[in-house]
């Protein structure tokens, strides 16, 4: 298989500052600088062309947000009882997690050293809290985006 390609000349090489010959243009490392020139514009425009995309799709997520945002809105003002137990809900499930997060940094600080030499017990020790805690976050998630905002004057003590 042969190589077809033409070499090309290097940007990074060493700058000729002797005279320039008088009808020619400044050689830069083999490279003249209307070849440098264009290169650089055609950097230039890659630039400009990768920002109008960029711009494309952070205008486009911001669409779905908006859709989004608007979604739940309406759902909660159909649905103004299930947004505040939802609310509730989740303030409760908070609770919940704060307790189960502080069994199992107990845990963690006992076990310490039996985790860190023991990969069947640190195994073991992620079976046991971690599908738990990952559906637990889950929940959360779901209630607090279902849940109305809380008023301050109506906020209830206790779920």
């Amino acid at each position: 298989m042969s190589n077809d390609r033409t070499p090309r000349p290097s940007l990074f090489t060493q700058i000729d500052v002797s005279n320039a010959p008088s009808g020619g243009q400044p050689v830069l490392g083999g490279a003249s600088l209307a070849e440098i020139a264009c290169v650089l514009r055609e950097i230039l425009a890659a630039q400009d062309r990768q920002n109008e995309l960029l711009e494309e799709l952070v205008n486009q997520l911001n669409a779905t947000q908006k859709q989004r945002a608007a979604e739940l809105g309406q759902w909660k003002q159909a649905n103004p009882e299930l947004a505040r137990k939802c609310r509730m809900a989740a303030e409760a499930l908070s609770r919940v997690q704060t307790e189960y997060l502080a069994h199992l940094t107990d845990e963690i600080t006992a076990n310490y050293e039996v985790l860190c030499d023991g990969e069947f017990m640190l195994n073991e020790f992620v079976d046991r809290f971690g599908p738990r805690l990952a559906h637990l976050n889950g929940l959360l998630q779901v209630l607090s985006q279902l849940s109305s905002t809380p008023n301050p004057t109506n906020t209830p003590n206790s779920p």
